[in-house]
């Protein structure tokens, strides 16, 4: 298994992963699979610029995939966002290896804090993030009708670690 950071030239690889798990697990994003279905080729290479994506790779195929951005909810801050692992990988560390790159990524950027947001009814998720080092920050808004989203953060910096 290999993590890298995906460049330009992997927009088919990000676009395919991404694709599929959107197919697989539905309910764990904010967008849908009709609506990624309708991105042309340059919103697919574009996304890649709107921040640094990591892509797990298993036998030369793409396996898994999560994204760092910039957090919106928290100034400096970084999110995690778009993360997913296939099934057949779960389990095995890839997606702790991803999600320790996005963390390293963050702390390269010097954010005090990196957060997310995962739907509350993804039990195996919260226990990962927690695993992880990170914590329930209280917030939470709709994902979807009847289902919650809850926000997690971890400190990256002593000085996050004492304003959190």
């Amino acid at each position: 298994m290999e993590i890298r950071a995906a460049a330009a030239g992997d927009w088919e690889h990000s676009k395919n992963v991404r694709l599929r798990a959107l197919a697989e697990a539905p309910n764990a994003f904010c967008s849908s699979l009709d609506r990624e279905l309708a991105f042309d080729d340059q919103a697919w290479r574009d996304r890649l610029q709107r921040g640094r994506t990591f892509l797990a790779w298993n036998g030369g195929i793409t396996v898994g995939t999560a994204t760092g951005t910039v957090d919106p909810h928290d100034e400096g801050g970084r999110e995690l966002v778009a993360m997913w692992v296939d099934p057949n990988e779960r389990r095995t560390g890839v997606a702790v290896a991803l999600i320790d790159a996005v963390v390293e990524w963050a702390r390269a950027e010097r954010a005090p804090a990196i957060a997310l947001w995962v739907a509350e009814d993804n039990v195996s998720a919260l226990r990962l993030y927690e695993k992880c080092g990170f914590t329930l920050t209280g917030e939470r808004e709709l994902m979807r009708p009847g289902v919650d989203q809850v926000r997690m953060r971890k400190p990256l910096t002593q000085s996050a670690d004492t304003n959190s």
